[in-house]
């Protein structure tokens, strides 16, 4: 670790400032080239920790960049993980204003909603499976304070793991009997396929993604609570939106999740 703890609440605060009013900041690795991984998390709790002060809560985690093809697209070569507070969530059927975000993209994910507990270390995909009450589809928009995505590990991990929204379908599949490695996605924008995959891709099993998460985040103490929405990762490419664009997700056995974005301010509707 390199940053002092000043740095730290000074990017935290940045990098929300930066969220509210939608204009990104220049990229922390190329201020702070010594900043590690760890100065990325310090950064990234104290964000956490601003949010809520203001009356925001955390509502769940996402794990990002878990398949081959998110890490070739970023440029990076290891999984992520952030937090996802209530604020992010946002309901199916209303238009998603475009003009609160900066430059968003949209993955398809498999959503993990936990009824009991997960602490590791130790934590397997059988116990990540006795754990889960049901699963969602779900989009999730990504988007990037970091001007331009120009985002390497350190970036996108103080930002959050470049979280922004959370859109969940309307039916709850139960795990039971379900296998989460076989589960096709096909992502559509107005209408066209932008993006096919398979669960499969996220780490082989998008439930190991989950007990990752909770392995990852036990030695400092922490652990996946009763009734949190885990996101575990996306099997396909990020694709970008624009205003006025409507996308949706058809996930085999488990149906669909959609949204479309508002039109710019001063565009035509």
């Amino acid at each position: 670790m390199s940053l002092t703890e000043e740095d730290v609440r000074r990017l935290a605060a940045q990098l929300w400032d930066a969220e509210q009013r939608s204009v990104p900041v220049e990229p922390i690795s190329r201020r702070h080239p010594g900043a590690d991984v760890d100065d990325a998390y310090r950064i990234q709790l104290e964000g956490v920790r601003l949010r809520v002060a203001q009356g925001d809560s955390v509502r769940g985690h996402k794990v990002g960049l878990t398949a081959r093809v998110m890490q070739q697209q970023f440029g990076v070569d290891r999984p992520d993980f952030g937090h996802l507070l209530g604020s992010m969530f946002h309901p199916e059927g209303e238009p998603l204003p475009v003009d609160a975000l900066i430059a968003p993209r949209v993955e398809p994910e498999l959503a993990f909603v936990l009824d009991r507990p997960l602490q590791g270390p130790g934590v397997t995909v059988a116990d990540v499976l006795a754990a889960t009450a049901f699963v969602l589809p779900a989009l999730e928009i990504i988007d990037s304070r970091i001007e331009d995505w120009q985002i390497g590990i350190v970036d996108t991990v103080a930002d959050n793991a470049s979280s922004a929204r959370v859109v969940l379908g309307g039916v709850r599949t139960p795990i039971a009997g379900l296998d989460p490695r076989l589960i096709g996605v096909v992502l559509r924008r107005n209408g066209e396929i932008v993006e096919t995959g398979a669960s499969g891709a996220v780490l082989g099993n998008p439930a190991q993604a989950v007990a990752w998460l909770a392995n990852t985040i036990a030695p400092g103490g922490g652990m996946l609570r009763t009734g949190d929405l885990i996101m575990p990762g996306t099997c396909t490419r990020a694709v970008d939106m624009r205003p006025g664009d409507t996308v949706r997700a058809d996930f085999e056995h488990l149906g669909h999740v959609g949204v479309t974005f508002s039109a710019a301010v001063g565009s035509a509707a």
